[in-house]
């Protein structure tokens, strides 16, 4: 390696040093300083919110939950590549590498805007410092690195005092990073307050013995999924944090009379129970983005009433507090057959944060992406044609009823030979599930089925098995409560929902 090569070399590390303790100083006055915000979550979130059309299906196939790190991972690589260029283009002119840190600065600050509590002032803090610190670490390090052309020793002073200065700076921004993601974690993902609540005028009745199969089952899916392992899947990098005594919610559009509620206004509405089962339309035939449980809150018909939505009002829009928005048909939240609710808790918990603290939407029966509006600040009665959905112009469906769908949880590889349990989970909200059949090898067996919550809800399955040695095709087939069976022909889940039997192979021995 020649002295020129070498010297780039070492000037592009000093750059990623410098954007590193840059992006670990900005992490960490994000996590003390309210108002400001993670950069790179505000950048990931301009990426989310630009994405072409599939993107989501194709991202969420790759990392299913983990789609939000493998995006902050991205943007993270990029500001570091970007760093190891300033470093080098700072060889010959150090202000173009000032020059580029200024601008993904801005462009951070920029990005950062468009937080929902993100407050500009503090966020513009925010980006100078960190873009100062960038800039001041990769002087002082070049500093150190001086006139190195010719030299071959890895030896020498200068060279050395270099690299103990840059693993210096390398576990500072380490140490900053971390802080400051666990300072935002902490208050994103902490407890959300016990908020006093009137008890509900009608609750559902203790779960029945027979309402859930799991406990004598290993590997079933529990039929009420605790809050911890509930699926996440939204557009929010950062989790907004909401406070009741500022919530609000406005009604507004073709309504008679627009009308805000406070917190206090909202609960003050007769409360109510019920069990639902939510899905996410990007769940593949197996998946488990889908579950099931309690919910309590208010009657989203008894709010709109408020309103007294206009007959021309045939779509509701959900908006979230970061902009996000959802719509589906007025027809279906008026249909007395469902109960759709403004959920303010979470099997007998407030809502966490993650799952739309302090309220959200839940509509039985259709996709979250059309209906699950969490982090609820508006709602909007506007006509069919004159809007659609955050989701709508990126691919997928207007309209989202949630298909008849089932899942083997057990079992999966090698398998002893005897009395297996075959086991899963079916739903079809809300119409319920009337059936469910296990295909063994191509032969049809009716499965024993949970004692149904309600038409909103999964069943639990069960087949006994005596599992003979060798290699086994398991399938599972579900007919819902109308006697539609299960779609057989296989779909991907865009633009409305997957089709097809879930499959698994097994060996017997």
């Amino acid at each position: 390696m020649n002295g020129s090569t070498r010297t780039r070399g070492l000037a592009a590390l000093a750059g990623v040093a410098a954007a590193a303790l840059g992006l670990g100083v900005s992490e960490a006055i994000a996590g003390v300083l309210p108002g400001a915000t993670s950069l790179v979550d505000a950048v990931g979130q301009v990426v989310i919110n630009l994405q072409p059309a599939g993107a989501k299906e194709f991202v969420v196939s790759i990392f299913g939950t983990n789609d939000k790190l493998a995006l902050e991972a991205l943007v993270t690589v990029v500001a570091l590549a970007l760093g190891a260029l300033f470093g080098v283009l700072a060889i010959r002119r150090f202000v173009v590498a000032g020059v580029g840190f200024g601008i993904f600065g801005v462009i951070g600050f920029i990005a950062a805007l468009g937080q929902p509590l993100a407050d500009p002032a503090m966020v513009a803090v925010q980006a100078a410092a960190s873009t100062a610190v960038a800039i001041q670490t990769l002087s002082w390090l070049l500093g150190r690195l001086g006139p190195v052309e010719g030299r071959s020793s890895m030896a020498d002073p200068a060279r050395r005092s270099f690299l103990l200065r840059t693993t210096a700076v390398g576990i500072g921004a380490l140490a900053a990073g971390a802080f400051g993601r666990t300072a935002i974690a902490s208050s994103t993902s902490s407890p959300t307050p016990s908020i006093p609540l009137p008890p509900p005028v009608d609750v559902v009745p203790p779960l029945p013995a027979e309402a859930d199969l799991a406990s004598s089952t290993p590997g079933l899916t529990p039929i009420v999924v605790p809050n911890d392992d509930f699926y996440r899947i939204d557009t929010a990098l950062l989790v907004p944090s909401l406070d009741t005594a500022t919530w609000q919610l406005r009604i507004h559009g073709l309504v008679e009379r627009e009308t805000t509620l406070t917190w206090d206004q909202l609960i003050s509405q007769p409360m109510f129970e019920q069990y639902c089962t939510i899905a996410c339309v990007s769940n593949e035939v197996g998946g488990h983005l889908v579950g099931n449980t309690k919910w309590t809150g208010v009657r989203l018909r008894d709010v709109l009433a408020m309103a007294a939505p206009t007959a021309q009002a045939t779509q509701l829009v959900g908006r979230s507090v970061d902009g996000w928005t959802a719509g589906m048909p007025m027809s279906w939240v008026m249909d007395p057959a469902r109960e759709p609710m403004i959920a303010v808790e979470m099997d007998g918990q407030p809502l966490p944060r993650r799952h739309g603290y302090p309220a959200r939407l839940i509509v039985p029966g259709l996709y979250g992406y059309v209906s699950a509006t969490k982090w609820l600040w508006e709602l909007e009665l506007t006509t069919w044609e004159s809007y659609d959905g955050y989701w709508v112009p990126l691919g997928w469906s207007k309209e989202g009823p949630i298909l008849t769908q089932s899942r083997i949880d057990t079992p999966t590889g090698n398998i002893a030979t005897g009395s297996v349990a075959i086991a899963g989970v079916a739903w079809a909200p809300d119409r319920g599930i009337s059936k469910v059949e296990v295909g063994i090898d191509d032969t049809w067996y009716e499965a024993r089925l949970s004692a149904p919550l309600s038409k909103a809800t999964w069943v639990q399955w069960t087949h006994s098995w005596d599992a003979t040695p060798g290699p086994h095709r398991l399938q599972v087939r579900a007919t819902d409560g109308t006697g539609t069976l299960q779609d057989e022909t296989p779909s991907r889940p865009a633009p409305d929902g997957a089709r097809g039997w879930h499959t698994v192979d097994v060996n017997v021995g």
